[in-house]
């Protein structure tokens, strides 16, 4: 029988994320010790690596926890389609990467980029159509440098000459996702 902890280690999670699991219902309530201590057993162990592999795997909590509803004794049976979503899911991903690689090296090619006064808002929009954006995987773009990069994307922004009022705007849209 492993401890908390002994668990945790031994599948190179936090305890934190192992008692998460047990609290949304992934990991299944453990047994207890005489002094009322967490006690978990090999079947326990499966399943918290199997969960560790789906994360590793980028799959969502949502997706973990109806691949446990399939088959809750042999995880990995229901996982074929949840995996080949993620797998598209990812291909779709790196598509959207390469094209921000295009921009980035449309944009170092570009002439003006070292001109401050010269890049503008129109400019910007201009390139990254012409590099096969779309409105929507622009406001995609927005919300993913929003998100990872909040103070940057402001600079950016700014960078653009665009008004503060259209910035906040734009922002706020990002954080929502828009």
């Amino acid at each position: 029988m492993l401890t908390v902890t002994q668990l945790a280690r031994r599948c190179g999670v936090s305890r934190t994320a192992l008692l998460y699991y047990e609290s949304i219902g992934l990991m299944r309530p453990p047994q207890r010790s005489g002094g009322n201590y967490r006690m978990y057993g090999e079947a326990d162990l499966r399943r918290l690596l199997q969960i560790r592999a789906y994360r590793d795997a980028g799959l969502k909590i949502e997706d973990i926890r109806a691949i446990f509803k399939t088959n809750p004794d042999r995880p990995g049976m229901g996982a074929s389609g949840v995996l080949k979503r993620r797998l598209l899911e990812l291909d779709a991903e790196i598509g959207m990467l390469r094209a921000h690689q295009q921009a980035i090296l449309k944009l170092l090619e570009h002439k003006a980029l070292g001109k401050a006064k010269m890049i503008t808002k129109e400019k910007w929009v201009a390139i990254m159509k012409g590099c096969g954006f779309t409105g929507e995987q622009m406001d995609r773009w927005h919300a993913e440098f929003e998100r990872s990069a909040p103070a940057e994307h402001q600079e950016f922004l700014e960078f653009l000459h665009i008004p503060a009022a259209e910035i906040t705007t734009i922002r706020e849209n990002s954080r929502k996702g828009a």
